[in-house]
């Protein structure tokens, strides 16, 4: 465990030193993800200037459904952006030296890069989740703040996991870059509520595939109270997700054909 956090210390510093000589990069990436927060609450305030309420959820939940799918943006691309840059180790030849450096291969490969740019947005999402419980006028009981935050883990866990599988079929298709968008894709609808679709497909998107955990399910239990049989749905989802991309990643390995080969 002392190597890993070794490791990732420099790890840091090397993220760090690239933000410092790219510093004009930075502001204009923190920029960037202020205004789209920015553009994003301008579309909530619009719906609910029109409109009390979107299937049972009023502003004051929206925006803290909201700032949670922002908690788990900031969080994921925080963390593990480096996941992206898997394709373009296949195709460069450079996963060679990964798969041989002395360190577990996946741990390199997810957390490699470290974006300090979404420090803002992070406490950005703090901020309107606090906003969104005074305006509720909700006082979350600590049991409520402590299955937000767990499960808050558990969205990022599980966006990781899918993150993960889809650049880890680069190994195979090597022009995959653009499967990150469908990441994207899927963080732009979880940000509003799984709700608003039909029984049926709200129950999938909960219980078959879990999009509800990444903002939904999370906001509700801060804002509407712990519901167990959700909080321990979403923990079960998340230990499979990550086995089960772990397992996939190490399959993976199994069939990729180095460069020098």
């Amino acid at each position: 465990m002392d190597r890993y956090l070794r490791v990732y210390r420099t790890f840091l510093r090397s993220s760090l030193s690239r933000e410092l000589e790219f510093r004009a990069n930075f502001f204009a990436k923190v920029l960037q993800n202020l205004a789209w927060m920015t553009f994003f609450l301008l579309i909530l305030f619009i719906i609910f200037s029109r409109t009390k309420s979107v299937a049972g959820w009023n502003r004051a939940d929206s925006i803290v459904l909201a700032g949670t799918v922002f908690l788990q943006s900031s969080l994921s691309s925080m963390f593990f952006s480096s996941l992206l840059e898997i394709p373009e180790h296949v195709r460069k030849g450079t996963l060679d030296f990964v798969v041989t450096k002395p360190i577990d291969s996946q741990f390199w490969i997810s957390a490699r890069r470290f974006e300090f740019g979404q420090i803002g947005t992070f406490f950005a999402g703090i901020v309107l989740v606090i906003i969104g419980l005074h305006q509720g006028n909700v006082t979350p009981s600590l049991l409520q703040v402590g299955a937000f935050a767990s499960l808050t883990l558990v969205s990022v866990a599980l966006f990781y996991s899918l993150n993960l599988s889809l650049m880890t079929l680069g190994i195979w298709w090597v022009r995959v870059d653009n499967l990150w968008v469908l990441g994207e894709t899927i963080r732009e609808v979880v940000r509003y509520p799984i709700d608003i679709f039909p029984s049926g497909a709200a129950r999938f998107l909960t219980v078959y595939v879990p999009f509800a955990f990444l903002g939904t399910i999370p906001a509700k239990m801060i804002v509407r109270g712990v519901e167990p049989g959700l909080y321990f749905m979403g923990l079960g989802w998340a230990v499979v997700a990550v086995f089960a991309a772990r397992t996939f990643w190490n399959f993976a390995l199994k069939h990729y054909s180095s460069a020098s080969s």
